[in-house]
């Protein structure tokens, strides 16, 4: 064997242990992160003495009985509709908002913008519970205390900072030639924002709204904090009690948590690859 083949041989004997390490690694990545979910899931399908003598063992037969009794009982679906109706109107309206702030940021010169931009983006690093205080005391004084309104209020400025960097990102990718037309025909702003950029900028939109309405969905802090009632229990918050009811039926307790964490999973699922493409382009526009 001459020095090339010798050289050929060890590039990828080295290419295929560096292949196999990450795979390695992405193996154990997933292993970590989805296989309890996927415990969860599958356990939800046991009865209490299987998963307390074959935790790992897949069950023995598939019955949805304890789906439907928790979809029946403890105001499950009272819970449910709080979510929804919470997490569509607060992503609807902070769309709307956040829209039209980004695309100012995106098309316009102002004093200050960069700083105002970047100061909007340093908020993800500020964890929500320092806000506490001035939340709490804000919402009491509107009277919104334990009340759907008071909760979606709150939602609306939790994915501020997210929003405005992709969607601001969308904006700035539609060439400005399109803008200085519309003003030199005469198209206002708001005509302008809703007929041109918007359709255009909807990829970035959509990603905006994905991500701002699984965050609403999954929130527990504030849900609790702000809830005074059963009336106005979002499904995360009701899950603490959920827990108590069903401690001692571990079939009931994994058959509600698949059900409120399956919603997230899958419409993440279905958009994975378009919100992940619209964060990347953000990285390196704008």
């Amino acid at each position: 064997m001459n020095t090339y083949e010798q050289k050929k041989g060890w590039y990828l004997l080295q290419k295929t242990a560096v292949y196999f390490l990450i795979y390695l690694l992405f193996a154990f990545v997933a292993l970590v992160s989805v296989g309890p979910l996927i415990w969860v899931v599958i356990s939800s399908f046991k009865t209490n003495g299987e998963i307390l003598t074959a935790p790992f063992a897949l069950p023995q037969k598939i019955d949805f009985g304890p789906y439907l009794e928790v979809i029946r009982g403890n105001n499950f679906m009272r819970y449910a509709l709080n979510s929804a109706l919470i997490s569509t109107v607060a992503t609807a309206l902070s769309l709307v908002m956040y829209a039209m702030g980004a695309y100012v940021f995106a098309r316009f010169n102002f004093p200050l913008k960069n700083i105002l931009f970047t100061l909007f983006v340093l908020t993800m690093l500020i964890p929500g519970h320092t806000k506490t205080q001035p939340i709490f005391y804000i919402i009491m004084k509107l009277g919104l205390y334990g009340t759907l309104p008071g909760i979606t209020l709150v939602y609306l400025s939790g994915g501020i900072a997210m929003s405005l960097f992709v969607m601001r990102s969308a904006f700035a990718a539609i060439p400005k030639e399109m803008t200085e037309a519309a003003v030199i025909d005469g198209i206002g702003f708001f005509r302008n924002f809703w007929q041109m950029h918007v359709p255009l900028a909807k990829s970035g939109l959509a990603t905006a709204g994905i991500l701002m309405f699984l965050g609403n969905w999954n929130e527990y802090f504030f849900a609790s904090l702000l809830s005074a009632s059963a009336s106005t229990r979002t499904l995360p918050y009701a899950l603490a009690f959920f827990t108590e009811a069903y401690s001692y039926d571990y079939t009931k307790m994994f058959a509600a948590l698949t059900l409120i964490i399956l919603p997230g999973i899958i419409i993440y699922a279905v958009s994975q690859e378009q919100v992940q493409v619209s964060i990347t382009s953000g990285s390196v526009k704008g």
